[in-house]
């Protein structure tokens, strides 16, 4: 079975009950990793681990730890890249399965922001996390979730 790595530094709220409800149900080993205390739940099946302040250091912790086919939540691009070139899997936030085939385009729109940005341009953020959001994601994790578990009993 597989691990879930949650990068727990900017885990919205709203997401908590569904993942901690998905754990529960299935019995998948969760490692919420973050710089600072992040409470998902208490289970049996999730471990928290708290790694030093540093731009990359949980993503680092994931990456090392990470196995093939395993599945990390995060909002970070790069972060994505990494797990997929490690045969792993990533779904962002907002429900957005990351892969082989959409992760370069990614980065690419990423990159091209942050040049905007850097040239004094001002650009909007992304919108507010929502509840529509919160929904895809529920939405995305049952249907990975529900392929795994298929794929296990054949």
């Amino acid at each position: 079975m597989i691990n879930i790595y949650v990068d727990g530094d900017a885990f919205p709220n709203l997401l908590k009950p569904i993942l901690y409800r998905a754990i529960q149900r299935l019995k998948i080993y969760t490692y919420v990793i973050a710089n600072k205390k992040i409470d998902i739940g208490k289970s049996d099946f999730i471990s928290y681990l708290i790694v030093d302040a540093g731009a990359d250091e949980a993503d680092d912790k994931i990456v090392e730890m990470l196995k093939v086919g395993d599945l990390v939540i995060t909002a970070d691009i790069p972060l994505a890249d990494r797990v997929i070139t490690k045969n792993a899997h990533a779904i962002d936030h907002r429900g957005e399965l990351y892969s082989i085939d959409n992760i370069k385009q990614y980065l690419a729109m990423r990159d091209l922001m942050a040049q905007i940005r850097d040239s004094g341009e001002l650009t909007k953020g992304p919108k507010p996390f929502n509840t529509k959001d919160a929904q895809q994601f529920a939405n995305q994790l049952n249907s990975f979730l529900s392929k795994l578990n298929k794929t296990k009993h054949e």
